[in-house]
């Protein structure tokens, strides 16, 4: 079962809170392709959609929304994005670096004094998890937060952090923040980088993260379905978890609310309309649809270059294979942007051009933005692991095939 928002000779189907798609060439075949997906793996239901500066030229609603209540996945479906909020933070730290309140290159204990000093991991013994430290050679800036150079990590992707962390942990208290995997700079490494940053953003700016999300990204990009709680009324559109448990996936009930920590590396709800809105503004070069420039098209620029320079995205340890496998995709030819996986070169036949900016959330949530042909990509799934084999080859499915019918 599915739903779909397509043009077909004189047909139209419209869902609430999504944009009609104008007929395109290929949207059959997404069709097909996505419908099959759903039918020969695992994956219990998904929302892609394809965008342009225009808006919106495909959407297609697979599966199930809610396995137990025989929901079929809709359109406006609403997902738990985790880490598709990184962007988002981000460009709220880029919104203060263009008023001169923040320069890339601060030293982040200019406003938060606990990141002085930092110190790296020196030696670990996770026999009894004990370790030593040594003085990093410098101090952790704005921009190693946004390219996840800083050395800070998640447990999930470090094998040192999820044996330090992880069940059976020694009892005693470990400090805050937790030493550095490396020295700033020298290496990239996903981690809680973009949570410093939201809590700079709360610093700088006076207003909670989420207020000022609200009042100057969401609000002016019509934002409406997206925020860190689902209001009541809407909870009902929420697709629910699935994970992995001895061999089977299994689905975990919303419950009575849908509601997440604020806080800048993840925790936000949205669908794949309201999302489409973010990447239009990257496509538009920071202005809404109403012509409004919300940012300066440098400064869209600036996010979507390259700022590790020989720095490359890495393949990262499956530390806690339950919720994510090895990733990313681009490891080793890939660079990073403020906030973004920024595509390396050479140029791979129907597939995304360098220079692309793209990242992912937890739950198999994807999305990636090609300036260079003027289209971007969302592909909303809601299970673990992360990286999951047959989540991946789906999203790789559908970006061949959207640029296919290019």
């Amino acid at each position: 079962m599915r739903s779909a928002i397509l043009i077909r000779g004189l047909f139209l189907l419209v869902f609430t809170a999504a944009s009609a798609a104008a007929a395109q060439p290929g949207n059959a075949a997404l069709d097909q392709y996505l419908e099959s997906r759903v039918r020969d793996t695992h994956i219990p239901g998904m929302v892609a959609m394809v965008v342009d500066a225009k808006g919106v030229r495909y959407t297609g609603a697979f599966g199930r929304q809610n396995v137990a209540g025989n929901l079929p996945m809709q359109a406006d479906a609403i997902f738990r994005i985790a880490s598709m909020t990184k962007p988002v933070t981000s460009l709220a730290v880029m919104m203060l670096v263009e008023e001169g309140k923040v320069k890339l290159d601060d030293p982040i204990e200019k406003f938060l004094p606990e990141y002085a000093n930092p110190r790296v991991f020196e030696t670990f013994y996770p026999l009894d998890r004990s370790y030593t430290t040594r003085p990093a050679a410098r101090s952790i800036s704005v921009r190693h937060l946004l390219t996840h150079t800083s050395g800070l990590g998640y447990p999930f992707a470090s094998l040192t952090l999820a044996q330090l962390q992880g069940e059976g942990a020694s009892s005693r208290p470990l400090p805050s923040p937790l030493p550095l995997l490396h020295d700033p700079g020298v290496m990239w490494s996903y981690g809680e980088s973009t949570r410093v940053l939201g809590r700079l953003v709360e610093k700088v700016s006076g207003q909670p993260l989420e207020t000022f999300m609200q009042q100057r990204i969401f609000q002016p990009l019509g934002m409406a379905e997206t925020s860190y709680a689902v209001p009541t009324d809407k909870l009902a559109r929420v697709a629910t978890v699935h994970r992995w448990v001895d061999g089977k996936l299994v689905e975990t009930p919303n419950g009575n609310e849908v509601r997440s920590p604020v806080q800048g590396d993840g925790g936000l709800n949205s669908t794949a309309a309201d999302y489409a809105k973010f990447i239009g503004l990257f496509l538009r070069k920071g202005r809404t649809v109403d012509g409004r420039q919300l940012v300066s098209s440098r400064t869209i620029e600036d996010m979507g270059r390259n700022h590790t320079g020989t720095v490359r995205v890495r393949l990262l340890d499956a530390a806690l294979p339950a919720l994510s496998a090895a990733f990313p995709v681009g490891a080793g030819r890939d660079s990073f942007g403020l906030g973004f996986q920024v595509t390396g070169a050479p140029a791979v036949k129907d597939m995304r051009s360098p220079g692309s900016m793209a990242w992912a959330g937890i739950f198999n949530t994807e999305f990636w933005i090609d300036p260079q042909k003027g289209i971007g990509g969302i592909l909303l799934m809601q299970y673990l692991p992360f990286y999951d084999k047959a989540a991946i080859e789906t999203l790789q499915g559908f970006e061949q095939r959207v640029y296919q019918s290019l």
